[in-house]
C-alpha cells in the first residue's frame, strides 16, 4: 500500500467518465493503445498500457475512467492527455468503468 494522503490531496484529482471513440495501436510501442475519449463536450487522447489485453474494436463506444487533468506527456512520439484507470491482477488487466452506461463527462467522487 502507498502512503496515506489528505482529502485535499484526493481532490485535487479530476476523474470522469469518458466514452471510447476510437482506438488504434501505437504505431512505436507493443503494449501501447492510442484512445480518441470524449467526456462532456471535451474530446482528448490518452495512451494506455493496455494493448496485450485489448483490441481497438472492442473499446469503441465503451465507457472508462479517465483522469483529465494529468499533465500531457510525449509517449514514444505520440501526446497523452490524461490517464485511463485500469487494474492489474494475475490473470490480466481490466478496464475501470461505471456498472451502468451514464453521461460522459461524469464527475467521479
Amino acid at each position: 500500500m502507498k502512503p496515506t494522503i489528505a482529502y485535499d490531496d484526493f481532490a485535487k484529482l479530476d476523474l470522469r467518465i469518458a466514452t471510447v471513440l476510437s482506438a488504434r495501436p501505437h504505431p512505436n510501442a507493443d503494449k501501447l493503445m492510442l484512445l480518441q475519449v470524449r467526456f462532456g463536450e471535451e474530446e482528448k487522447q490518452i495512451i494506455a498500457g493496455i494493448r496485450p489485453h485489448y483490441q481497438p474494436e472492442e473499446l469503441a463506444g465503451r465507457q472508462v475512467v479517465v483522469l483529465v487533468n494529468l499533465e500531457e506527456a510525449m509517449l514514444r512520439g505520440e501526446e497523452s492527455h490524461g490517464m485511463l484507470l485500469a487494474a492489474g491482477d494475475p490473470q490480466g488487466v481490466v478496464l475501470i468503468r461505471p456498472d451502468r452506461e451514464c453521461e460522459p463527462g461524469a464527475v467521479v467522487k
